[in-house]
Parts: structure tokens; sequence; C-alpha cells
């Protein structure tokens, strides 16, 4: 897995790299003193799970995540309790109080090749479904046999994802990542960190002036399209 680790003291940030190399399964990819240098970096490495601190000057790590256009694997370490419950509105596998011991670290690393708490393992090995395949979904006691192409979208829901398909939804206990590794490319396009859209489902598009576009889909939802994805999306539709 490649990492990252942002944590705005020098000390801490260095230690927790030294203590992450004692582990095969890591790749650190690099580090970061603020959640300003750790966006760009994010941007170049596309990294698989963030070890992240919480209070950082200037902007908090929830502030950060925010901004992503899709949902790494999380590890907060922080020296602050209080914010365990708000971490789960992310992808959180594991959350650290400093200062942070190698037992403890092992406990999160295990968490994370496990696929995290609360989470199913990732979907490795697995090939992409065709476009043509029925998936079935187990919601509580609901069961379904949904065609793929009949899936709207698919929007994260902390450690779930809703699918909404014809005039119904159903929850699924996978992140998106999970999901969008399965789903065919040329039809299922990832609009944002929280969404997954099928492009044959747009009823409309226009410009938007905070995000790249705004999309009205075939159940009369409007979903923004982040202005990095935007481009890609462009591209996609254009001659």
């Amino acid at each position: 897995m490649k990492a990252i680790v942002v944590e705005d003291s020098r000390l801490a940030r260095e230690g927790l790299v030294r203590m992450l190399g004692a582990f095969a399964q890591f790749e650190v990819v690099g580090a970061a003193d603020h959640p300003s240098t750790a966006l760009a970096l994010i941007g170049q490495c596309a990294p698989d799970v963030i070890f992240l601190d919480i209070h950082m000057p200037g902007e908090s790590g929830f502030e950060l995540l925010a901004k992503l256009d899709y949902q790494p694997r999380i590890v907060f370490t922080t020296a602050h309790a209080e914010y365990a419950v708000k971490s789960f509105d992310f992808n959180t596998i594991d959350y650290l109080l400093k200062p942070i011991s190698q037992e403890r670290l092992a406990q999160a690393v295990a968490r994370l090749g496990a696929g995290g708490a609360g989470t199913e393992p990732a979907s490795a090995g697995k090939s992409p479904l065709a476009l043509d395949a029925k998936i079935f979904i187990k919601d509580g006691e609901q069961c379904h046999l949904v065609a793929l192409e009949a899936i709207h979208y698919i929007e994260s829901c902390k450690n779930y994802v809703q699918v909404f398909f014809g005039d119904k939804k159903a929850y699924v206990k996978k992140s998106l990542n999970n999901i969008e590794e399965r789903l065919p490319k040329q039809v299922f396009f990832r609009a944002s960190r929280q969404h997954i859209i099928n492009l044959r489902a747009i009823r409309d598009i226009e410009e938007s002036i905070n995000f790249g576009f705004k999309v009205t889909m075939n159940d009369g939802r409007v979903l923004e399209i982040s202005r990095r994805n935007g481009a890609e999306l462009r591209d996609m539709l254009s001659f």
C-alpha cells in the first residue's frame, strides 16, 4: 500500500515514518507538514492510506479530506480524543492517540490488512463486471437482483454506499473505492469523492460556478462534478 504521513510536528512526522518502515506492506511515498502541501502530494501520489493528524495550524485534517476527489483509507493520529466520533464520517480504519507505540501502530496495520473495521476486504483479484451483468444486493431483509446498467448512481455514506436503481435504493457494506474497481469505466464515472454516476443515466448537464459541472440524473437528482473530474468527463463525452 502506498502511504503518506501528514503531521505538522517534524519530530512526530519523522518518528511515524520511521515506525512505518518496520512494516513491509507499506511504501511511504511522502510526508507533509501542512494540509496545503499534503493536498499537492496526494494529487501526485494518490496514496492508498493516509496517516493524518487532525489539529494543525490553519486547517484541520477533516478540511483536507473534504477537498479530495476520492476516499483513501485513513488512520488518524492525534492527541485529541474528542474528534473520534467525527472521524468516522470518513473512510477511517483506526484512530491513534499520541504518543503512538509500535504495538498500537501494529494493530492499525492489522486492521488495514483486514479491510478495516466495519468494511469488507478490497476486491483485489476480481475482474471488472460486464455492463450486462446482474448483481445481488442484500440490504437488511431485502434482496435485490439488479442489472448493472439500471443503476443511476452510487453514493458514499461513511463506511457504506447507497446504490440508486429504478425507484429504489439499497445500502451495501463496501467503500466507494471497492465498488469502483468492479464497474466498467466506459459507463460508470467517478464524479466526486462521494459519487459514481452512470453516464447513460444523465438527463442533463450544465457548467457550475463552484464545481466543474452539474448533472441531472434520470431520477431528477442533481449531482456536482469536481473541477478536476469535470475535465475528464468533458473529454469522455466529446468527439
